[in-house]
């Protein structure tokens, strides 16, 4: 444990009228601040998770984190990408510097506005994250790419629509308790099950609830060494921090299985020293129902082709065998895609910390996995966090 979570915040999540990126920057990273009661001249080190892709004019972003402070200036800050796991890249270069001993204090934050691009430019700029050679020209952009999954999982295991409808069912009522969600509404089983008007299909099999949403939004976290951590007002460990990176085109490799996201969860699974059974609940990368559905194989829930088996039976609920995205997931609290890594390690923190929002906590809740996965399990984290203080 080299590295511990001792502050935090979090931005609403959704369309922000008249934010900035850099508004959204100097906000969280202030309050991040506070909440772990330092200030700016403590850090040591800057990393600033934002994808951009075309999103917001201005790019070379880093810096805009010293505009918080004039005390952050000729602080070392860098900016990282990794399709939508940047914000975990965040984290977890964080965790390295920490690891390395070349910092006490890093503040890491991460950000996205999308809402202010027109929505067809949003989804040419999210299908950059795939192979563009064999998928720039899928209809229905990156939701067409999880489309196809979703289309050759079914032929490989059956139809799962009744499956997919409870992931997204769930993620929505759990993502009414979280006060930073974009969409705080129940639809309820039916709604979510049934093409209609209001929930057309959008690509393949996939209908408007199995898809996330376009999002605006921030969150920040302050990384502090373990011995520093413990004299502070809290200290939640990294038992694990692992990232495995997979080939680009879908065709190297078998896009049923998720192969890099299993590998990144034996592999943390192996750091912590526990099983998946002993974890309190897990936020998961839910960018489309399928992705959570596979997911829950690949983190060895259920076997290869029986995660409907999970979703259907509510294992997966609050008050089940391991409660999936307590926070609504991306499903409902949006996908600010260079916010949205961060933003899990606050949540799980929170957890934690037992002071998650009330009806998202999860009651007694000692161990937090977190997946957060860049392009179609392409770019795959795994943070196992514990409260040590």
């Amino acid at each position: 444990m080299t590295a511990c979570i001792v502050g935090w915040a979090h931005s609403p999540f959704g369309k922000l009228e008249g934010e900035t990126v850099e508004n959204l920057i100097v906000t969280v990273a202030n309050q991040a601040l506070a909440h772990a009661g330092i200030g700016p001249k403590d850090v040591d080190e800057i990393v600033l998770g934002h994808f951009n892709g075309g999103f917001s004019p201005q790019d070379f972003t880093a810096s805009l984190v010293l505009q918080s402070s004039d005390d952050l200036r000729f602080k070392p800050a860098t900016r990282v990408e990794n399709a939508c796991a940047t914000g975990s890249a965040a984290v977890h270069q964080g965790i390295k510097t920490i690891r390395a001993g070349a910092a006490k204090v890093v503040l890491v934050v991460g950000v996205e506005q999308m809402t202010a691009t027109p929505g067809p430019e949003i989804g040419n700029i999210l299908l950059k994250a795939s192979y563009l050679p064999e998928d720039g020209d899928t209809p229905a952009g990156f939701a067409g790419v999880f489309g196809k999954i979703a289309h050759n999982y079914f032929q490989r295991w059956g139809d799962q629509s009744d499956a997919l409808a409870r992931i997204a069912a769930k993620n929505h009522k759990n993502g009414v308790n979280n006060p930073y969600a974009q969409m705080r509404k129940d639809f309820g089983y039916e709604f979510c099950r049934v093409e209609s008007e209001k929930n057309p299909l959008v690509a393949g099999p996939l209908k408007r609830t199995d898809c996330s949403l376009v999002s605006d939004g921030a969150a920040a976290i302050v990384l502090a060494d373990t011995e520093t951590a413990l004299r502070m007002d809290r200290a939640v460990a990294f038992r694990a921090a692992q990232h495995v990176q997979d080939f680009l085109p879908m065709s190297k490799r078998d896009i049923l299985k998720f192969e890099g996201g299993a590998e990144a969860w034996k592999r943390a699974l192996a750091q912590a020293g526990v099983k998946i059974d002993d974890l309190s609940f897990v936020e998961t990368h839910d960018c489309f129902t399928i992705a959570e559905l596979i997911e829950y194989e690949a983190m060895g829930l259920a076997p290869e082709g029986q995660g409907a088996k999970i979703a259907l039976e509510g294992q997966t609920e609050i008050g089940g065998r391991l409660p999936v995205n307590p926070s609504g997931g991306l499903k409902a609290k949006g996908h600010p895609i260079g916010a949205t890594g961060v933003s899990m390690h606050a949540l799980t923190a929170m957890q934690l910390c037992g002071v998650a929002p009330e009806g998202m906590q999860i009651e007694g809740a000692e161990l937090g996995g977190i997946f957060n996965m860049g392009g179609a399990a392409v770019a795959n984290y795994v943070s196992i966090l514990e409260r040590i203080k």
